[in-house]
Order: C-alpha cells, then structure tokens, then sequence
C-alpha cells in the first residue's frame, strides 16, 4: 500500500490518466507556427505553459518536459530548437546547476541560464549589493543597493522563467555548508573572486562527485576550464591551495563589464555542453582570453 492508502497499481492508473489529461490539455493548447526558416512546428505560449501548471498543480517545467515529448515546442524556447533538439532541451529541463557567487559573473551566468531552460538553479551568495557593483554586475541597480544577491538573483529568475525551479541561499559557502547547499546539483558552476575559496568548491564539488565549471577574471583578461571530480584541477592554474593568496589579479586590475559577461558566457556554454555530454569541452584545457588584443587561446593543463 501507498502511504495515502491506495494500492500502488491504483496510483499508477491515477498518474497515467493525469498524464493523458495533460497531454489532452497541452495539445489543445498548441498553437501552428512557422520557424524563419519556414518550418512548421507546434507552439505552446507560456502563458498557457502558466495556466496549465496551475490547473494540474505542477510546476511549470513538468508541462514544458511533457510538451516537448509530444513535439510541441514551449515558445520561450523555440529559437533554441535549431541548435537543441527536444530531447537536448529536456534534458537541460531535468537537470540542476548551482552557482555559487552572484556578482559579476554569477548574476550574468544565472540570466543566461535562466533563459536557456535549465530547469533547476540554486543560487548562493551572502554578498549585498554596492555601489562599485554597478560598472558590471548585471544584477545590480539602483534599487538593489544593500539588497541580498542571492534575494535579487531568485527575482530576476522568476521574472525571466517562472517555469524553472529557484533556490536562493543567502550565505557563504564553506567546507561545513557546501554539501548541503549544492547537494542535487549536476553541475556547480565558480563565480567566485577568492583564490581560496575557490579550491573550497572544487574540493565540495569532488566530494559530490559532480563537474565544477570555473572562471576567474582581471581588467580586460578571463580564463576558464572545466573540472571533473577525478581531475587534478585548479592546482594546475593557480598551484598549491596553501600558497595561493587570498585574491587574484583583480585586486590590481580590478574587472571591466565586458570581461565579465563573455566569460559568463563561455562558463554557461560548458555547461551546456557538460550537460548534453558534447565533445570539446575545456576539461584539462584552460581558455584564456584577452578582450585588449583580441585574442583567445587554449592551453593544456598538465601535472
């Protein structure tokens, strides 16, 4: 017996008669479109992608997965179809990622994926909001001075795609909290601007058993890689976590808007392809780009 009573072979018969109710419903609600391209294909608005999670009691991304099942594409996501397939899309919809650190890299990598449909963000920061913030923090206004990153971000996130699901923690992660902030993450992605703290997510990471996509930023220069739990890592970049100092490079050069939004970027573009497990991910390999000449290279991590 189930705990509510039911046998499990009635529940089952239950939950398949509300998938086919939900998918009656969806169908009806599709709507023919046609792509730039000229392609046909079946659309669902999200206001009906809303309307439906509030009539079967699911959360918005449950309606979007089973939609694309059926080939109907939710509109929000319709100008990623060329690149992903439905079956790419549900999986990005299926999925966690955590971010840890929401300034200028992390406010900028929780926009993009918020909009490009992954399903599940848990957003950490303790950090408030400054005015020095301003210049590139793409959370950050006016009216968020003082406020909790972690609080702005949870808002951007249900102000762009109220179907994902949004966790926001409004402290630091450490060695003692980090398990749990980002237990259930499929992958966590490094925003952070301390050397120091930055080898407490990867050894959190690897501990999970989960693949850390990291950046680090200075002025006009950005560097990323991608880190898998039986990597040897940021020791690679940075050396021995005990004779690192606690910040980097931008403690001199301080860091500049555009930097900051092509590295974000780039980190949610691994992700992506961590996700969909495509080739040519910058696992070992470490991309360092320098906006002031115009170049980006890719140079091999070895022990």
């Amino acid at each position: 017996m189930a705990a509510n009573g039911l046998p499990f072979s009635r529940l089952s018969v239950v939950g398949d008669m509300n998938r086919k109710i939900l998918i009656t419903d969806i169908d009806s609600h599709a709507i023919r479109q046609t792509l730039p391209d000229g392609k046909p294909y079946r659309s669902l608005s999200s206001r009906s992608v809303h309307h439906l999670s509030n009539t079967h009691g699911m959360d918005g991304r449950e309606v979007e997965i089973t939609a694309l099942k059926q080939q109907i594409i939710p509109e929000r996501y319709v100008r990623n179809s060329r690149t992903l397939s439905p079956v790419d899309q549900i999986r990005l919809l299926e999925c966690c990622v955590g971010v840890v650190g929401l300034g200028g890299l992390g406010g900028a990598v929780t926009e993009i994926l918020a909009r490009t449909g992954i399903g599940s963000l848990r957003l950490i920061d303790g950090d408030w909001f400054e005015d020095s913030n301003l210049n590139r923090q793409i959370l950050s206004s006016h009216k968020s001075l003082q406020c909790p990153k972690a609080e702005t971000a949870l808002h951007r996130v249900q102000d762009i795609n109220e179907s994902i699901l949004v966790s926001a923690y409004k402290e630091f992660l450490t060695d003692s909290n980090g398990a749990e902030l980002l237990a259930g993450a499929t992958v966590v992605v490094d925003c952070l601007d301390s050397l120091k703290h930055r080898f407490t997510l990867e050894r959190i990471a690897k501990t999970l058993g989960i693949p850390l996509i990291s950046a680090a930023l200075a002025g006009m220069f950005a560097q990323i890689t991608t880190i898998f739990p039986e990597d040897a890592g940021l020791c690679l970049v940075y050396g021995e976590p005990e004779n690192i100092p606690e910040k980097g490079a931008e403690t001199h050069l301080g860091t500049l808007a555009p930097a900051a939004m092509l590295a974000a970027s780039l980190e949610c573009a691994e992700v992506i392809k961590v996700l969909l497990n495509k080739k040519e991910i910058l696992r070992n390999r470490l991309l360092v780009v320098d906006l002031f000449s115009s170049q980006m290279e890719v140079l091999p991590l070895t022990g």
